[in-house]
């Protein structure tokens, strides 16, 4: 027969971030409650408090004024803002150390 666990709920909402190899670990790792990191060849994942990934993401721009409307899934965060808004909000989220893939289209 399997060992019985006992197991305990961890309160919050936790987020999952992919991160470059060499990045630097973002401050907004240091929150409350569980983190988790791992390292692979091309990627560092990030599992912690949620709200520490999308204040980090909606911030800069919320705190210059533009509104944000934010989608979570298991894979990432999608912000979805106006289109008059993109060349101020790719600068502010640039200037707050966020980079930009490619545009696909």
């Amino acid at each position: 027969m399997a060992m019985a666990l006992t197991l305990r709920w961890v309160p919050g909402v936790y987020g999952l971030a992919r991160l470059a190899p060499d990045a630097c670990l973002p401050a907004w790792i240091r929150g409350p409650g569980f983190v988790s990191l791992s390292w692979a060849d091309d990627e560092v994942t990030v599992i912690c408090d949620a709200a520490g990934i999308v204040q980090a993401l909606i911030a800069p721009l919320s705190d210059n004024g533009i509104g944000v409307f934010v989608i979570c899934t298991f894979d990432g965060e999608h912000l979805l803002i106006r289109q008059m808004d993109k060349p101020r909000a790719v600068a502010l989220l640039q200037e707050a150390g966020h980079r930009f893939l490619p545009d696909e289209g």
